[in-house]
């Protein structure tokens, strides 16, 4: 059995805080003037410009969106003033990176994804953004606080020279404060958020997009066959009396499609959710749909409990779906599917000695079953190089089964 190395990912989330929060190093304050006071004096007279005219932006952006949201203008000159927030946000962490050492990464950038409503789900990106209402937020409170520095400051030049670098060294820190924690950015918070709703969009889609294979199937299949049934037992009426004997064929060929139609309700019900897995668990459907591959399978399933439905149900059809690719494309000779429990996660690992040259963007539908994993919080690993074999990983939380009532 593989072992699945850490995603990249999650590496890079792990030490992006880190890196923001990272500031370089100051000496003490002391009796002298050094280039880091001077920066610091620098950053506090500036503060009164720079801050008057965020404020005033801010302040005129608000005023005017707000004012005209009751017109089709009102939103869409919203959204594009917390644009030019971002903007500012930027501007004043190079300002607190040049003159106070804030080291301060810049947020992620902001990815509008149209979907169906197009240009109106894009304005709601924009106007949800937190980055933009965070130095919306930041801008508004500065005025107060850079007219006190530029005081205190410009009057220190003059009135207390000799002490100046402490009182910039403590007004200097108050503004990093301030940088950090609102202009800095929340990674992990803002891209759990931008994950959270793709997934909500995927789950949508998949549902939609299984609700049109269940009409499609039905209107093909044992709609279709039903209504040839009706017209069948219809003619056969009309012949009962006036040829038995023909009529009693058109029964006996009635009898047949009934069967027929049964047995298409029965695979589209099993493909819905098979009752064996309702009532057995994974060990017995996986093991059930194992003996349906063209390769032998060996099956083995480690749990100490059954997982909620959903998640069952997830793992059940994403083994499913690789046992088909297994038998339409890999050529292999023999396959194996193994089920754990690892803490709070489930595991599950498909190997088959095939061909190999399994992608995610083969057509294999190998995409879409790790965004159905990655709507549930669940992760896709694939192994896959020429000429085999073919190990898939699949991870997704462990959530306990809840007891059906009644």
């Amino acid at each position: 059995m593989t072992e699945r190395q850490p995603s990249p990912d999650r590496a890079t989330r792990a030490t992006g805080t880190d890196r923001a929060e990272a500031a370089e190093p100051l000496p003490p304050a002391r009796f002298a003037y050094d280039r880091h006071t001077w920066k610091e004096i620098a950053h506090l007279l500036a503060n009164f410009p720079v801050s008057l005219f965020g404020f005033v932006y801010v302040v005129t952006m608000l005023f005017v969106g707000a004012g005209l949201t009751v017109t089709v203008v009102g939103f869409p000159l919203l959204a594009a003033g917390l644009m030019g927030a971002r903007q500012l946000g930027k501007l004043e962490r190079k300002r607190a990176r040049w003159l106070l050492g804030v080291r301060v990464d810049e947020p992620s950038p902001l990815r509008l994804r149209g979907g169906r409503n197009g240009f109106f789900a894009q304005l709601w990106q924009l106007l949800k953004d937190p980055v933009g209402w965070r130095t919306v937020l930041y801008d508004f409170i500065r005025l107060p606080w850079g007219i006190l520095t530029f005081t205190i400051t410009l009057t220190s030049l003059f009135v207390l020279w000799p002490v100046l670098p402490f009182i910039a060294r403590g007004l200097a820190n108050a503004d990093r404060a301030m940088v950090r924690g609102l202009l800095s950015p929340s990674d992990e918070l803002e891209r759990r958020i931008a994950e959270l709703e793709s997934d909500r969009g995927v789950v949508v889609d998949t549902a939609a997009a299984d609700l049109r294979r269940i009409e499609r199937d039905l209107h093909d299949g044992a709609q279709a066959r039903l209504v040839a049934l009706a017209m069948g037992l219809g003619l056969a009426k009309e012949k009962l009396l006036e040829d038995p004997d023909y009529a009693a064929a058109m029964v006996e060929e009635a009898h047949g499609e009934v069967k027929l139609a049964l047995q298409e309700l029965r695979d589209l019900a099993r493909g819905i959710h098979p009752a064996v897995l309702t009532d057995r668990g994974l060990d017995a459907a996986l093991s059930s749909v194992a003996s349906r591959c063209t390769v032998p399978v060996k099956v083995t399933v480690d749990l100490d409990g059954r997982p909620a439905a959903a998640i069952e149900g997830i793992a059940y059809f994403t083994v499913s779906e690789l046992l088909q690719n297994i038998s339409k494309h890999s050529a292999a000779r023999t396959a194996s599917v193994e089920v754990w429990r690892a803490n709070d996660r489930l595991l599950l690992q498909v190997w088959d000695d095939g061909r190999g040259g399994a992608r995610l963007d083969g057509g294999s539908g190998m995409r879409g079953l790790a965004d159905r994993l990655g709507a549930v919080d669940g992760l896709f690993v694939i192994d896959s190089p020429q000429g085999g074999p073919t190990t898939v990983t699949a991870e997704l939380p462990w959530r306990d089964r809840v007891p059906e009532q009644g």
